[in-house]
């Protein structure tokens, strides 16, 4: 596996000093020596963990990999000796940590001192997170037991395999009628639990690109904000147009948003994977097409209608335009996904990696907020500067968000953004729904788009709260103060993008 990922000559293989061990190991368990010496003479190995350094597409690493033929890659004292080593070499180079995980757990033939090996493995993985130094685990078939609650699991991205077995736990000791599919790389992709399933044959290149996105890094330049985009294949809006779509727009039942925010059209949440070879947009602001300036709503009801309109550029068209390549961040490691946020890391034309956090236009659901988070810490720790994509009409408020923790999650979102140190920039694209939109936006680097908005409330619920008539929620959206312009004025944006 090693050699797949470095070439055959790349790789310079470390051991940590020997120690001596009793005849039969710890517990002088009857036949153990015997079965590690036809282990070594299987596999052509000492232990069930290989490590050293290397490079993959061109990136310097420290590289760790189980042998799955020594003992079934079972941890035992002498592999955590090895563990702890390329953790340790990883922290004192400053190199990323690749392990190459195929793991059946603890070894039995040592009992509790093989499984005190996994709080070692976790110390020294806390250190080099301390560090600052990423971690990325490719978990194979199978991956199970504490290699996988440790090694595994723990690392910061985690790709698995195509069809691997992997799980807490292994095989023979599930329950009988246990479903296949939860201990399965897909499922646990499902699950959120896993970041890509990755064939072999592209595994290379996606770690060579998570390597490169993830550092270590220099100083890093802020991720310039995005141009704003014209509606895909639509001619200029005009006013008469915009007059067309007004009324119906802002004065639609809000149904689906939280904290007093509006319905919204169904929008373009595309399953994310790696971008088009677009040239990213590196300046601050870009042009809007066809050298023309797009013409800023007259009303708060104009801005309502603008951001809800179907035709208007999504998350995946601004992604696309801003990085040719994208690695997306899956999930938020509590069995939870949202398809309508998309969180990884992009590296612009210039190579420059930029984290971000993109909501697709619909209700953000608590494992979105959880994932933001993650993705946001992720980034900070790492000293990769984040873009945030807000447009939502608010966070999900339906029981099942309630129930999944939706306020503790949109919390923690708040939380992540208030404690980074890498400069956040965050772009409202299309509806700012409220607190569920706010939590993911820069404090002091937010940018708005000629159609979007950004309000306390709905326009709808705020006339249904003061009572007043469906057909005052015009002038409701007008006192809201929620247009492009405004938001300039009042100091909650920096500027309009065009």
């Amino acid at each position: 596996m090693i050699a797949l990922l470095t070439g055959a000559t790349a790789f310079t293989e470390h051991r940590p000093p020997p120690r001596p061990r009793p005849p039969d190991g710890p517990l002088g368990w009857a036949g153990y020596d015997a079965a590690r010496r036809r282990a070594a003479a299987r596999t052509g190995e000492e232990e069930s963990v290989v490590y050293g350094t290397g490079s993959v597409g061109g990136r310097a690493c420290v590289l760790l990999s189980f042998e799955f033929g020594f003992l079934g890659g079972s941890l035992g004292g002498p592999t955590g000796d090895r563990l702890t080593a390329a953790y340790e070499l990883a922290l004192t180079r400053r190199l990323p940590l690749l392990a190459l995980v195929a793991t059946g757990g603890s070894r039995m033939q040592e009992g509790m001192v093989a499984l005190t090996q996994l709080q070692r493995v976790a110390a020294a993985s806390v250190r080099l997170r301390a560090a600052g130094i990423p971690q990325i685990a490719v978990v194979r078939d199978p991956t199970t037991g504490g290699g996988w609650a440790t090694v595994g699991a723990g690392a910061d991205v985690v790709l698995a395999l195509l069809g691997a077995q992997i799980g807490f736990a292994g095989s023979r000791v599930r329950p009988p009628d246990a479903d296949p599919y939860a201990y399965s790389a897909e499922g646990q992709f499902a699950a959120g639990q896993v970041d890509a399933v990755v064939p072999p044959g592209e595994l290379a290149a996606a770690v060579a690109h998570w390597l490169h996105a993830l550092g270590p890094h220099e100083a890093l330049p802020p991720a310039p904000v995005p141009r704003a985009l014209p509606p895909s294949g639509e001619p200029p809006r005009t006013e008469a147009a915009d007059a067309d779509t007004v009324e119906a727009a802002v004065t639609k039942p809000a149904d689906a948003a939280t904290e007093g925010t509006a319905d919204t059209e169904p929008a373009n949440a595309a399953t994310e994977g790696t971008a088009d070879t677009k040239p990213a947009n590196a300046g601050t602001e870009g042009a809007a097409g066809a050298g023309s300036t797009p013409r800023l709503p007259a009303t708060g009801r104009e801005a309502v209608a603008r951001a809800r309109d179907p035709r208007r550029p999504r998350a995946e068209a601004y992604l696309a335009d801003c990085f040719p390549v994208r690695l997306p961040l899956h999930g938020d490691r509590s069995g939870g996904t949202d398809p309508g946020l998309l969180t990884g890391f992009g590296l612009r034309a210039d190579g420059h990696p930029v984290a971000y956090v993109a909501q697709c236009g619909t209700p953000t659901r608590p494992a979105g907020y959880r994932a933001a988070a993650r993705t946001i810490r992720l980034a900070d720790r790492l000293g990769v500067p984040v873009l945030t994509l807000v447009d939502t009409p608010g966070a999900a408020n339906d029981a099942e968000a309630e129930r999944a923790g939706a306020g503790a999650a949109i919390a923690d979102a708040f939380a992540a953004i208030a404690a980074a140190r890498v400069p956040v920039t965050t772009l409202v694209i299309g509806e700012g729904g409220s607190g569920g939109a706010l939590a993911l936006a820069s404090p002091d680097n937010t940018h708005v788009t000629a159609d979007s908005y950004f309000s306390v409330i709905a326009p709808e619920l705020a006339a249904a709260i003061l009572k007043r008539a469906p057909s005052e929620t015009g002038a409701t959206a007008d006192q809201l103060r929620l247009r492009p312009q405004d938001l300039v004025e009042l100091g909650i944006a920096r500027s309009i993008v065009t």
